[in-house]
């Protein structure tokens, strides 16, 4: 081997043995807390930290409004947030929408110290370390309560008596990924502006713990953050954030008012459906008239 070649190789070596070099990174040590920071009622989320500050208050005004589009539409006008839908619930009450602002509750499977450290933080922050108990007591009108309980169908949220508590605090029903109790109660007429939307429905009590709240959840393949619009049907749910909120309004009806016109259209039976749906240049022209009619002009 010349010496040009041994020069080489070695070189080589060099590089991989520089290349190879162990990394020790020192990273800062974590935020040491306040006394009083765990006792804090929402968990802490630094992704809430970051997108908070920037999400309006939904008012009662905006989700009355919201009631009256058809879910279709209003997944229609979602964007990139479409892909935010999640099927395969089933409904305490058949045929009505739910539709509010999204309480996330996030659960863990049973364990003895997970629990005796809830425990401990439930008496420091005052509140009930059940938390179908405090959903009972912490909603307020117009929270829709979202469930992360890993989609199991033996993971049970509640009961018609708690569920009878989240409803006179004013919450307009529930989502739950895993499984509620009670269905009979549920889908009785005590319960009927109170929609329950579940994977399953499951004879035994409440064994998951209660771990987080109001902090960011997976629903099936969806993201849920606390503040979320909520709209639930028994085709399932979306879920979006509150500043998209007056778009899927203002879209939302215009929307509506299309459809309305092309139903019209077809009721009429003067024209192809081809010139009927979507309506062709001369029915696009006719839509003011129709609209005098409408109001009556």
């Amino acid at each position: 081997m010349s010496i040009l070649r041994v020069f080489m190789l070695l070189s080589l070596m060099s590089v991989v043995v520089v290349a190879q070099k162990p990394i020790n990174p020192s990273y800062p040590p974590d935020v040491n807390p306040t006394s009083k920071f765990r006792a804090n009622r929402n968990s802490y989320s630094a992704i809430m930290d970051v997108l908070g500050p920037k999400r309006p208050a939904v008012t009662q005004k905006q989700l009355d409004r919201l009631k009256q589009l058809q879910f279709e539409t209003i997944w229609g006008q979602l964007g990139e947030y479409k892909t935010n839908f999640v099927g395969g619930f089933q409904s305490t009450q058949k045929g009505k929408k739910l539709v509010g602002r999204a309480v996330t509750i996030r659960f863990l499977p049973p364990r003895p110290d997970v629990k005796a450290a809830l425990e401990t933080l439930a008496k420091e922050g005052d509140w009930p370390s059940g938390y179908y108990q405090r959903a009972a007591e912490d909603v307020g009108s117009g929270d829709v309560l979202v469930v992360d309980l890993g989609s199991q169908e033996d993971a049970v949220f509640m009961g018609d008596i708690s569920a009878m508590g989240m409803m006179l605090q004013g919450a307009a029903g529930v989502v739950i990924d895993g499984a509620t109790r009670d269905l009979a109660e549920l889908s009785g007429e005590a319960f009927k502006d109170f929609p329950v939307f579940a994977r399953y429905f499951h004879v035994s009590g409440s064994t998951w713990l209660g771990a987080e709240w109001n902090l960011p959840i997976q629903i099936g393949r969806a993201t849920v953050l606390p503040g979320d619009v909520v709209v639930a049907t028994d085709e399932g749910a979306i879920f979006f954030p509150p500043e998209l909120l007056e778009r899927v309004l203002k879209r939302g009806f215009a929307h509506q008012a299309d459809e309305q016109y092309e139903r019209y259209l077809v009721k009429q039976k003067k024209y192809r459906f081809r010139d009927v749906y979507p309506p062709n240049a001369e029915l696009r022209k006719k839509r003011k008239d129709y609209e005098n009619r409408v109001r009556g002009d």
